[in-house]
C-alpha cells in the first residue's frame, strides 16, 4: 500500500456537546440534537466508503483524501466547509487515482464547497457574510484519474499543481481513457483556491487526467483565488459549467485535454486573469486529439484582463462563444508557429463567434494580440460584431444556471 496514515475524524453538536456513536459509515450524531445536525471534522486519508448526509456540515482539516478503491458518497444538499489552513496545510478533498467522488446533487438541493468563514447552515444555498470578493480561504476538490495527459519528457503520469511532490498522493495520467472517477454534478464551489507556494495555487475545480467515463456537469465556481477549472489532460466530457470572479483563469485546458466542454459560462472580475487560457501538448507527441469548446460565454464585466490566451500548438475547436463587456484592453492572443501549423492540418478551429465591441475599438481584429497573420484571418472570418448580448445567436444557454450563487447574487 502507498498510503500510511489514517483518516481522523472529531464531532462537534451544534450546541450540544460532544456525545455521539458509530456505524461502518464513520460516527453519527445522537437523535436528540433537535434537527440541527452537526458538525462532522475530516482528516486524512479515507479508507473505507463513507456517505457523507445532508443534516451535518463536514469540515475539511487539512487534505481529505479518497484512497485508491474507495468511494465517498455525498448527498444532495449536504454542506462541507474547508479550514483555513496555509500552504502546504491547505485544506482540499482529493479523489487520488482509483477512488471515487459521487457528489450528485440536484438543481434545488446542490453540494456546496465553501469556507469554514462561511455563515451558511444546514439547508441553506448561501450564507450571508461572505461575497465574491472573498477569496483564496481554503483550497478546493481535486480528481485525479488515469486518462492520457502529455506533459514534458513524454511521461506517463505527473503530480497535480497544488499536491506538494512529498505526498503520498497527487499523481494523474495513465493509458485508460474511459477511467472513471464518479459524478460531480450540481455542485458549487465557492471562495477557494488558497496559496501553497509560489505560483502554486488550488483551482476550484482540479481535474488531472480524468477519464470519460466521470460524469462533470452542473458545476458552480465562486470566488477562487486561482482558476475556476482547469483539465489536465484526460478525456472528460463538462457540460453546463459557470465560473464567476476567480483570480486567475475562467476555463483552463493543457497537457492535451481531449474531451468536450458544453455550455460554459465566465464572468470576470475585478481581480481576474484570462477568460479561457488554452494550451496543447506538453510533450512529443503529435498524435493528440483536440478538445472542443462549444456554447461558451464570456462576460468581461468591463475590466482590463485578457479574454482568451490561446497558446501555442493548441490543438482545439472552439464554437458558438459570445463575448460582450469587455474593455478595449480585453485582447484575445493567438501565438504561435506550431498554431499556424495545426491551424493548417485542420486541428485548429474557429467558428461562430460573436463579440459586443468596447468602446474606443472599431473591428475584432484590434483585439488580438500576437496573431500571425494566418491565425489573424483565422479569428476575423469567423467573427461576427454585433451590437448588444440581447442580439446574440451563440453562447451559453443561462437558463440552467438559475439554480447557482451566482444566480441568487444577479451576476449575470
Amino acid at each position: 500500500m502507498k498510503k500510511f496514515f489514517l483518516s481522523i475524524v472529531s464531532i462537534a453538536v451544534l450546541g450540544l456537546g460532544t456525545s455521539c456513536s458509530g456505524n461502518d459509515d464513520g460516527p453519527i450524531l445522537n437523535d436528540d440534537d433537535g434537527g440541527q445536525g452537526g458538525i462532522i471534522v475530516k482528516s486524512g486519508i479515507l479508507t473505507e466508503n463513507e456517505t457523507w448526509t445532508s443534516e451535518n456540515i463536514y469540515v475539511l482539516d487539512g487534505k481529505v483524501v479518497v484512497d485508491e478503491n474507495v468511494t465517498l458518497t455525498i448527498e444532495p444538499g449536504t454542506i462541507v466547509k474547508g479550514e483555513q489552513g496555509q500552504e502546504t496545510l491547505a485544506s482540499a478533498l482529493i479523489v487520488d487515482q482509483g477512488g471515487r467522488l459521487i457528489a450528485d446533487g440536484t438543481a434545488s438541493e446542490p453540494i456546496i464547497f465553501t469556507s469554514i468563514l462561511d455563515d451558511i447552515q444546514v439547508g441553506e444555498t448561501a450564507g450571508s457574510n461572505l461575497t465574491v470578493e472573498d477569496a483564496g480561504l481554503w483550497g478546493g476538490v481535486i480528481v485525479l484519474g488515469r486518462a492520457p495527459i502529455s506533459v514534458s519528457g513524454d511521461l506517463e503520469t505527473a503530480q497535480i499543481e497544488g499536491i506538494p511532490a512529498n505526498e503520498p498522493f497527487g499523481q494523474y495520467g495513465g493509458t485508460t481513457p474511459n477511467d472513471n472517477s464518479g459524478i460531480i454534478r450540481y455542485v458549487s464551489i465557492r471562495h477557494g483556491g488558497i496559496t501553497i507556494g509560489q505560483d502554486n495555487e488550488i483551482n476550484g475545480l482540479t481535474l488531472g487526467g480524468v477519464g470519460s467515463g466521470t460524469i462533470i456537469d452542473n458545476i458552480e465556481i465562486v470566488a477562487n483565488q486561482d482558476d475556476g477549472i482547469e483539465w489536465f489532460g484526460g478525456t472528460v466530457n463538462s457540460s453546463n459549467l459557470l465560473v464567476w470572479g476567480c483570480g486567475d483563469d475562467g476555463f483552463d485546458a493543457d497537457q492535451a485535454y481531449s474531451g468536450t466542454i458544453l455550455n460554459g459560462l465566465v464572468i470576470q472580475g475585478a481581480t481576474s486573469g484570462t477568460g479561457l487560457e488554452l494550451d496543447g501538448p506538453e510533450g512529443s507527441s503529435a498524435t493528440e486529439d483536440s478538445f472542443t469548446m462549444n456554447n461558451i460565454t464570456i462576460i468581461g464585466g468591463g475590466i482590463s484582463s485578457r479574454t482568451a490566451d490561446l497558446r501555442d500548438g493548441l490543438l482545439a475547436s472552439l464554437n458558438n462563444v459570445l463575448v460582450y463587456d469587455i474593455s478595449a484592453t480585453s485582447t484575445i492572443r493567438i501565438s504561435g508557429e506550431d498554431s499556424q501549423t495545426e491551424y493548417a492540418n485542420g486541428r485548429l478551429n474557429f467558428s461562430n463567434w460573436e463579440i459586443v465591441l468596447p468602446a474606443g475599438v472599431a473591428n475584432a481584429v484590434d483585439l488580438l494580440e500576437d496573431a500571425p497573420v494566418g491565425l489573424e484571418n483565422l479569428f476575423t472570418d469567423n467573427v461576427t460584431i454585433i451590437s448588444s448580448p440581447a442580439n446574440a445567436t451563440v453562447g451559453a444557454n443561462l437558463n440552467v444556471f438559475s439554480w447557482t450563487f451566482a444566480a441568487q447574487q444577479n451576476a449575470f
